[in-house]
């Protein structure tokens, strides 16, 4: 069902032992609550992802109100997407410390209050700062919980929950993109953004949706994963004990620091228990300090667990089919968001405008979007194949419209590569489920980050640099051309890495022997 030990290049131990011990399955890992996390996450991507999909509708907007370059106005919704995905290592923080709960209710606030403060905006600069930073901030603290809540309640059917989940972009592609031109047909754009602002409060309801699992409902996931799917748990372990093997998930010194801290917590609690016949005051004070400790501790153990991923013995970063998968990550992502951007304004210089308000180009890619990431999950969730071969596959059929798309000049043409960008597209639904098989679900939150700062990064400055691009040759074809050879670039990194995996255990092996 997953990538296989052969597929990634790794080398499996034996697990046998896990799960050895029958526990109850809980009904809400691969049922009950877990849908209701699928139908959050969903809500999140329609509210998300699918209004950043419709920014091409503002862009023009923004071209005609502040009369400014392509490239200098494309800054705003690069910097929307690019730092919704940049902020994901921070993010990852804030999810160790407050949980994923706290954290999307606390981003659906900030991404509200962008959109509305956006809609005073006098220039450019203005919304560089209140849509792009402050908005795409919020975005970026509701969006990496959403991926991870379903991580954590599925383990049997992950690829087509995460699939299910984000077919929210798709709908919300198509939704908003037709809900922003009536509100700036009818309101004006200005107008438009208050509403949104308005709407977007509801990620706060998603937010509160995200009811976070308990330490033993996760371990219950693990052992039911093992007695139902052994060959699939072994797969899954494997980059676990890749890491423990070279030091990455070092837990002695966690482990003393956790005695340290329940070390305070008592003490606190024998003081308090002895302090009970004192005044109220200072029965007052002891609680208070209590409070203050456990707040503590948490953060404490938040940021050790964050910090030794990224920079300690920890690091993520030793795994080096995770490594190629981040510089894959480096050059994707632009290449998806060029076309949403650009779309509009290469359908005005075609004269296809006519057609194009009829079935817009974008709402196709958005709605054959939604069909790839659901069949892509459930092809990816058969036993016989590979989760890691069926995402490679995704990858060179998006990288090969890319370069087609600039031949295209009809609107039928058109219409038909967009409609494979938006299927092959569908494996960012498989993204998700190929970092936990990296890295392992303990370390999903803050490896997921990585991944999608790295696609932040794409975002932030591929639709910029399409725009400034245009603004010297006065076309698009060398955008989508450089793009796509990027894009190539990083699909090269995935396929050497693993080959690079497979010959060093084998090499390994011969030593041990000849010594």
């Amino acid at each position: 069902m997953y990538a296989s030990r052969e597929d990634i290049g790794y080398d499996f131990g034996d697990d046998s032992k896990v799960g050895s011990k029958p526990i109850k399955p809980n009904p809400n890992i691969d049922g009950g609550w877990a849908w209701m996390i699928v139908l959050s996450s969903f809500l999140v991507h329609i509210l998300i992802m699918g209004s950043q999909m419709a920014l091409g509708i503002l862009n023009m907007e923004w071209l005609e109100e502040f009369n400014q370059s392509r490239g200098l106005t494309a800054w705003v919704s690069s910097l929307s997407m690019g730092i919704t995905l940049i902020v994901g290592p921070f993010t990852g923080l804030f999810i160790s410390m407050c949980g994923c709960r706290t954290t999307a209710i606390l981003g659906g606030i900030l991404n509200a209050l962008g959109w509305i403060l956006s809609a005073y905006a006098s220039n450019v600069h203005y919304l560089f700062l209140t849509f792009g930073v402050t908005a795409g901030i919020g975005s970026g603290m509701v969006y990496l919980p959403a991926v991870v809540m379903v991580g954590q309640y599925f383990q049997k059917r992950r690829a087509l929950a995460q699939g299910l989940s984000t077919t929210g972009t798709g709908f919300g592609a198509f939704l908003m993109t037709a809900l922003m031109k009536y509100l700036c047909t009818e309101f004006g754009w200005r107008n438009a953004m208050f509403i949104q602002g308005a709407i977007s409060l509801n990620l706060c309801v998603c937010g509160a949706l995200m009811r976070p699992l308990t330490p033993k409902d996760l371990c219950e996931k693990y052992v039911v994963r093992s007695d139902s799917e052994e060959n699939r748990a072994k797969a899954l372990s494997h980059s676990t004990e890749t890491i423990k093997s070279n030091g990455v998930l070092g837990e002695e010194p966690e482990n003393k620091e956790e005695v340290a801290n329940e070390e305070v917590l008592v003490s606190v609690q024998h003081i308090e228990i002895g302090g009970k016949s004192g005044s109220g005051r200072s029965m007052y004070g002891l609680r208070l300090f209590k409070t203050v400790s456990q707040l503590t501790v948490t953060v404490r153990k938040g940021f050790a667990l964050w910090y030794s991923s990224y920079f300690g013995a920890a690091s993520l970063f030793t795994n080096r089919v995770f490594v190629a998968f981040i510089i894959w990550a480096l050059f994707a992502y632009s290449s998806f968001v060029i076309p949403f951007i650009h779309l509009p304004e290469i359908v005005k210089q075609y004269n296809l405008s006519r057609q194009d308000n009829v079935f817009p180009l974008t709402s196709i890619i958005a709605i054959v979007h939604i069909f790839g990431k659901v069949i892509l999950g459930i092809i990816s969730d058969l036993p016989c194949i590979s989760t890691w071969n069926v995402f490679l596959m995704a990858n060179f059929t998006l990288v090969a419209c890319i370069l087609t798309l600039p031949l295209m000049q009809t609107y039928v043409g058109l219409a038909v590569v967009c409609a494979l960008i938006g299927f092959s597209s569908g494996y960012f639904s498989l993204m998700p489920v190929v970092t936990e098989d990296l890295v392992g679900t303990e370390h999903l939150a803050n490896a997921y980050g990585i991944i999608i700062c790295a696609n932040g990064i794409s975002a932030l400055f591929g639709p910029p640099f399409a725009g400034w691009i245009y603004d010297i040759t006065q076309k698009y074809d060398f955008s989508f051309y450089i793009a796509g050879l990027l894009y190539m670039v990083g699909i090269i990194f995935l396929l050497i890495q693993p080959c690079i995996q497979k010959k060093q255990p084998r090499e390994k092996s011969t030593e041990e022997a000849q010594v």
